[in-house]
């Protein structure tokens, strides 16, 4: 399986930090926020990892390199000034990625989720997409789609006596982690240089059944703002021993 870690947002949120570094390379805990996903993909076996890149996207390159510091072999895809959007630049990045479904990471997310279950989890001919959903957090409280009995639907689902019986735990409503699993042909309709959005992709895939997904009870942070950015580097640095 190979990879892909998303980091051509311009990062506005978290100006002024981003103004002159690019939101992956804001270190957490003494070393950058995707330096983090790399070694968990490494250490998953996953070698082949494609990062995008637009805003400072040289700097990335310069940090990176091919990845030979963690056994991983880095491919890069530019994008254009302002980027394309997540879907748009998974679209630009298909040939790099391969005919099977691959993975796709978020790089301003902190998550102690572990790239191996990717490895065990295997995509029905019928099933385009696998999300990673987690608890709603407090600046998110609405989260982001349904999840019931592995199905990940965009309006809540209508429980009748059989699903009940058989799906007894209520559905629940939850945040998209920013981890998934996609089959290419999910993004195949989209030219190169499209700049489109992955919701819209997500929720016409949900409404014709062919998204699944699975809650993380771990830990995972949006790293969006200065503040979470701070509020985790504290904590992960009072954890080393």
């Amino acid at each position: 399986m190979r990879a892909m870690i998303l980091a051509a947002g311009r990062g506005e949120r978290m100006r002024p930090l981003t103004d002159h570094t690019p939101k992956p390379l804001l270190r957490v805990a003494g070393k950058p926020l995707i330096e983090w996903h790399l070694e968990r993909l490494a250490q998953a076996g996953i070698r082949d990892v494609v990062i995008n890149h637009a805003w400072l996207g040289e700097q990335l390159e310069a940090a990176l390199g091919r990845g030979e510091r963690w056994n991983l072999r880095i491919h890069w895809s530019p994008e254009p000034p302002g980027g394309l959007e997540t879907a748009g630049g998974i679209a630009r990045a298909l040939p790099l990625l391969g005919r099977e479904p691959f993975l796709v990471i978020n790089g301003d997310v902190w998550c102690d989720w572990q790239p191996q279950q990717a490895l065990q989890l295997k995509l029905e001919p019928q099933q385009h997409a696998w999300l990673l959903l987690v608890a709603n957090p407090a600046h998110h409280p609405g989260g982001d789609f349904w999840l019931f009995d592995h199905q990940v639907l965009h309006q809540p689902p209508e429980r009748n006596a059989q699903h009940a019986e058989l799906a007894p735990h209520p559905p629940s409503r939850l945040t998209f982690a920013g981890v998934g699993i996609y089959r290419p042909e999910l993004f195949a309709h989209l030219p190169s240089d499209a700049h489109a959005p992955l919701a819209p992709i997500l929720r016409q895939a949900m409404a014709n059944n062919t998204v699944i997904g699975s809650r993380h009870h771990g830990e995972w942070v949006d790293v969006g703002t200065p503040e979470r950015l701070q509020q985790l580097d504290a904590r992960l640095r009072n954890e080393r021993p």
